[in-house]
């Protein structure tokens, strides 16, 4: 929110701080707050709407759980991919041309979608609409690294949380009754009307946050650089893979959690969709805890550690119970272990990002690129792997979960090195790789 941006940060050692504060309070009010959370949104209302359909997609298209899940890899690889490409490009040419014109593909794609004729066609256009939705992922990003600095960008993140939050809790919703109604293809119709209603307010009311003068005049060559230059910094490298394999963990749930629900435990869609969104409540909740109480009074270091070991636990409690080692336990004990991973991911995700762009304060288009891009390919990879032995056990979506939060543990252990932290100031961790503070 502005009032965050209000007071200079600890990281006043650039004397533009209290420019790029004073411009944040102008620009980000409650409607461009809504707008990046809406970019932000982009991935959960493109899986989760369609999340209670996948049943049914197996049967209407005649397609095995595995094949069917592959939609879900397809737009996650397009998301992973897509980044790479729009984020330079928006460190070139400014946000908001890249931004309308992946908007634009994104509304086509998914459009194209709901007339799929069989899965592999699905797929195609899948992979389509994430290349397009990418671009609200990774500019929203670059666009709060452009207004904000230190203890205020962590903070907006977790503003962020909640508002991109409603996203995972509502479209489950929506997508269960839909199906009451209509078929999974009226899911991607419902998708169409809300990219279309996206771009409109993009292009009224998100201006651009970028000045000709901070733009990259150079091509691929010049991304790479910035890419590799960011890649050889191991805390930014560490924080980038922490929270891309806690993403594993949580794209695991999302891949696994329609079929654990449903055809292990017997719930109905309706019912999952009201499962998947106290979850997400959890999630928007324990950010909202973690801007509001935790950020500025004690080190991010410290919080992102916490959410890693809750992740560690729970993922753990859920591979015992799925492997039966606390005898036939029902829904409840399955469901409880979820919503405490989802919850920490509502602590963990925001602050491996921002403790990530903290340490580069130009190539902002790039860094949000290499965040997101890593997130979305382990994603990708780790949605197949929940299915590979059917559609009847719950255990290897407990393993790609365990195994994802125990590499992003020791990511964050061995290259970030958060014992070396001092105090409770972000300032404190926020050194950039060429020795400067961001």
């Amino acid at each position: 929110m502005p009032e965050h941006a209000a007071a200079p940060t600890p990281d006043t050692h650039h004397s533009s701080t209290p420019d790029r504060t004073s411009t944040a309070t102008r620009r980000t009010g409650l409607l461009v707050t809504l707008v990046l959370g809406g970019l932000t949104a982009t991935p959960p209302l493109a899986m989760d709407m369609y999340l209670p359909s996948l049943p049914e997609v197996t049967t209407s298209l005649h397609a095995p759980a595995a094949t069917v899940q592959l939609t879900l890899t397809a737009c996650l690889l397009g998301m992973a991919l897509g980044q790479l490409v729009v984020g330079p490009m928006s460190d070139r040419w400014g946000r908001r041309r890249p931004l309308l014109t992946g908007l634009a593909v994104y509304v086509l794609a998914t459009a194209l979608c709901a007339v799929a004729p069989d899965v592999a066609t699905l797929v195609a256009f899948r992979l389509a609409q994430g290349l397009a939705g990418a671009a609200g992922i990774v500019i929203a990003r670059a666009v709060v690294r452009d207004l904000y600095d230190g203890v205020a960008m962590a903070r907006f993140f977790s503003t962020l949380m909640l508002v991109s939050g409603v996203a995972p809790v509502v479209a489950p919703l929506i997508g269960g009754q839909i199906l009451r109604v209509t078929d999974w293809r009226g899911v991607f119709v419902v998708l169409t009307a809300v990219g279309v209603l996206l771009a409109a307010l993009v292009w009224l009311r998100l201006p651009e946050t970028l000045p000709p003068a901070e733009r990259h005049g150079g091509g691929a060559g010049e991304a790479l650089r910035a890419m590799r230059g960011l890649l050889a910094d191991p805390p930014f490298t560490g924080y980038m893979l922490a929270g891309g394999f806690a993403f594993a963990a949580l794209f695991a749930y999302i891949s696994a959690s329609p079929f654990v629900v449903q055809e292990i435990y017997g719930a109905s869609p309706q019912t999952f969709s009201l499962l998947f969104g106290l979850n997400s409540v959890g999630l928007v909740a324990a950010g909202q805890v973690n801007g509001k109480l935790l950020v500025g009074r004690i080190a991010l270091d410290k919080v992102l550690a916490t959410g890693l070991t809750v992740i560690v636990l729970a993922a753990t409690a859920l591979l015992l119970m799925s492997t039966g080692a606390f005898g036939d336990v029902g829904l409840a004990p399955v469901a409880a272990a979820l919503f405490v991973l989802m919850s920490a991911m509502g602590i963990t995700l925001p602050n491996a990002q921002s403790l990530a762009l903290l340490r580069t304060r130009h190539a902002a288009g790039s860094a949000s690129a290499l965040l997101g891009t890593s997130s979305f390919l382990v994603g990708a990879v780790a949605s197949p792997l929940v299915g590979v032995a059917g559609e009847h056990t719950a255990v290897p979506m407990a393993l790609v979960q365990l195994a994802g939060a125990l590499v992003a543990a020791a990511c964050f252990v061995g290259m970030c090195r958060p014992w070396g932290t001092r105090g409770t100031d972000v300032r404190h961790t926020c050194a950039g790789p060429e020795g400067e503070r961001n």
